[in-house]
């Protein structure tokens, strides 16, 4: 916890005592219903609360925004990030029911009153978002039709790789300017090793 704080300064004592509550939470659930790898939640912080709030790093939503989280699986990136943006409303939406489950039971125990967790496919959701966050679900060229027309603003989306080809066949594919794709390492802030290679992409609309 001491490296978020270093990371992300002038996060508040509920803040801290929420992103400190996320881990013994997903440990009890996961015994339950497996929504995080057995070496993964040993990193638990690591590779799924600081890789969500990398967003933040280039995201910077205003307060109100709305914020759409596609395929959140057990709460990720949806849940670091509403507990980091109180004044933002995240819609978590996954297909699967159970992650949906626990995603709306880690909320609750939180009282994350700015969180609402949806079980749907994202292109059944109505209304628009300002933003899409979302964390390597599938290709690009998949991904973008399930989300374009939903989003105001931009998509933000984690993924790690070389994703220059991927990036061109979403822009041919989906007939996108490809100069509204920004690539941006997630190891400008974060030096861990694991880091390395892992990006997110914005896409404006």
């Amino acid at each position: 916890m001491e490296k978020l704080n270093d990371l992300f300064p002038g996060l508040t004592a509920g803040q801290m005592e929420r992103f400190e509550a996320l881990e013994p939470l997903y440990r009890e659930w996961n015994g339950r219903i497996n929504v995080v790898s057995r070496k993964d939640m040993d990193q638990l912080q690591l590779h799924h609360v600081l890789h969500s709030l990398a967003i933040a790093k280039v995201a910077g939503f205003t307060p109100a925004s709305t914020v759409l989280d596609v395929g959140t699986g057990g709460g990720f990136p949806g849940i670091p990030l509403a507990i980091y943006y109180p004044e933002c409303h995240f819609t978590l939406c996954d297909s699967v029911g159970k992650k949906i489950k626990v995603a709306q039971a880690v909320a609750d125990a939180l009282q994350l009153d700015n969180v609402s967790c949806v079980n749907a496919r994202v292109e059944s959701l109505p209304g628009r978002f300002d933003y899409a966050v979302s964390r390597a679900v599938t290709e690009l060229a998949t991904f973008y039709p399930w989300v374009r027309g939903k989003v105001y603003k931009a998509i933000f989306y984690l993924k790690g790789g070389e994703l220059d080809a991927e990036i061109a066949a979403c822009a041919r594919q989906c007939r996108v300017d490809p100069g509204r794709f920004i690539q941006t390492p997630v190891s400008r802030w974060f030096s861990d090793p694991w880091f390395e290679g892992k990006k997110i992409v914005t896409i404006l609309q």
